[in-house]
């Protein structure tokens, strides 16, 4: 099903504010940016997870271990109701994640996440970021 209300321009503009919040560190920036059916799917998870709050609990979880995460979108481009986006996130790890207490180390890793767009706001998203190169730089 696609809902198409806002252009291919608009829906990059969109998702590049979201970035803008996330680097910010705003939650509520990011979370008004979604609908409140918000999907998630996450490479490494075989079921899709849903609503805002749970995208939440991930951002409050990565912004505790790496307080200083910031998303550089390297491409970002649309087509009808998709977003593609190639980012490189930078942070230190400065608190425990997945079981690994705080190293102090700066990691650097890549990922590969789309969007779908519905009445202007963020419907789903779909993520696969290189978590083995994460969890490399914090063993």
């Amino acid at each position: 099903m696609t809902s198409q209300t806002t252009s291919p321009a608009a829906n990059v503009e969109l998702v590049r504010a979201g970035f803008e919040a996330f680097n910010a560190g705003d939650v509520d920036e990011c979370l008004a940016r979604m609908t409140p059916d918000f999907i998630i799917n996450l490479a490494e998870l075989p079921e899709p997870q849903h609503g805002r709050e749970v995208w939440r609990h991930g951002f409050e979880m990565m912004k505790r271990a790496f307080p200083d995460l910031e998303a550089h979108i390297e491409d970002i481009f649309a087509a009808q109701d998709k977003v593609a986006v190639r980012l490189r996130f930078r942070g230190t790890h400065s608190s425990e994640f997945l079981g690994i207490g705080s190293t102090g180390r700066t990691i650097e890793y890549v990922s590969h996440e789309f969007y779908r767009i519905t009445d202007g706001l963020i419907a789903e998203e779909w993520i696969c970021s290189d978590m083995a190169t994460l969890l490399g730089q914090l063993s």
